[in-house]
């Protein structure tokens, strides 16, 4: 089967030219408009101000997938003389220029305010502290990288330190010399700076990530374990939970960027493919597919167990709500691996 890249601004995935159709292809029919630190496309009256917020830009018209080449802006050899504020089209690109500034003011007799150095890219690292959580796509521009597990803060980055720059049909980065005209090609660019990741929004003046605490309940059936996290406002977008087969993963960011973690080994092993959660208005609930279906004491491993609920396991003796001391036919907790 011969697949073919699309071409679509905003789009870039493959398609197969026998299933295309009117509706496969969401995309944008302008090319992107960088301007005053604000980005967006020609065709879509959404603006922000982050690169990867704008590259999220879902496209606004729906057709078929494209692998036809956009047209190569040409070389102007002649410039109209531009009166006011005008926008000169150029392919992928919009440019504005204005008139010669006014003439300054009076110099002010008032102390001038001290401008704080701007800080470099390089310079901002996650603390060590930092609470991460997995599947936090890196910060830097031009990496794209996932957080795994700690050993993604050692990984080497390579990024961008500068801004997106179009100009004149050519697209490239500040801190970059090289230059294309294609957006795909663009994208393509290779980092020029080499560094460690930085999963968070570091801010200048060492202001730490704000960690909170959120009450937490749970309960068993004989297949499952489901634990409820109670928290409001919570970010759908950057929550995540992973489940191992003998670990839990859980961190609940909400939208005020605040985070909840919770890490935990388990006193069972689960089944991971068959296990869920879901975020709810006042909650986030987790399923666990118990693997063999015996009774959790806890959630965690704990060798100090006395008492736990059990499920029949052994005639009348062993029923749900049971305080008796009967774990598969009575084998000791910390013995049940598997």
């Amino acid at each position: 089967m011969v697949t073919y890249i699309c071409t679509n601004n905003g789009c870039g995935k493959s398609y197969d030219p026998a299933n295309n159709n009117d509706t496969a292809c969401h995309y944008h029919p302008k090319g992107p408009v960088f301007h005053e630190g604000l980005k967006g496309w020609g065709c879509c009256s959404k603006k922000v101000t982050d690169f990867d917020d704008f590259m999220k830009i879902p496209g606004c018209t729906v057709g078929p997938h494209s692998n036809v080449p956009h047209e190569k802006p040409t070389s102007k050899t002649e410039k109209e003389e531009v009166k006011g504020e005008v926008s000169e089209h150029i392919p992928d690109v919009e440019v504005f220029n204005s008139t010669p500034a006014p003439a300054p003011a009076p110099v002010s007799t008032k102390k001038p305010v001290e401008e704080k150095p701007k800080i470099s890219e390089e310079d901002l690292n996650d603390p060590p502290d930092a609470v991460i959580p997995v599947g936090t796509t890196c910060k830097r521009k031009g990496c794209g990288k996932k957080y795994v597990d700690e050993s993604s803060k050692e990984e080497e980055c390579i990024f961008h330190s500068g801004e997106p720059l179009f100009h004149e049909g050519s697209k490239g980065w500040t801190c970059c010399s090289r230059k294309v005209l294609e957006f795909e090609e663009f994208l393509k660019i290779q980092g020029c700076k080499r560094g460690k990741h930085r999963f968070t929004d570091v801010k200048p003046d060492g202001e730490k990530q704000e960690v909170v605490k959120c009450r937490h309940d749970w309960y068993q059936t004989q297949t499952s374990v489901i634990i409820s996290i109670f928290a409001k406002k919570v970010d759908k977008t950057k929550t995540t939970v992973k489940f191992e087969t003998e670990r839990l993963l859980v961190d609940v960011v909400f939208q005020d960027g605040k985070i909840f973690q919770f890490h935990t080994d388990l006193s069972q092993p689960i089944i991971p493919e068959q296990s869920k959660y879901e975020i709810l208005t006042t909650k986030v609930e987790i399923n666990l597919k118990k693997a063999n279906g015996i009774s959790w004491p806890t959630i965690e491993p704990n060798s100090n167990v006395v008492s736990w609920t059990t499920f029949g396991v052994e005639g009348s003796v062993g029923t749900v709500g049971s305080k008796k001391m009967y774990v598969a036919n009575d084998v000791a907790v910390n013995q049940i691996r598997g």
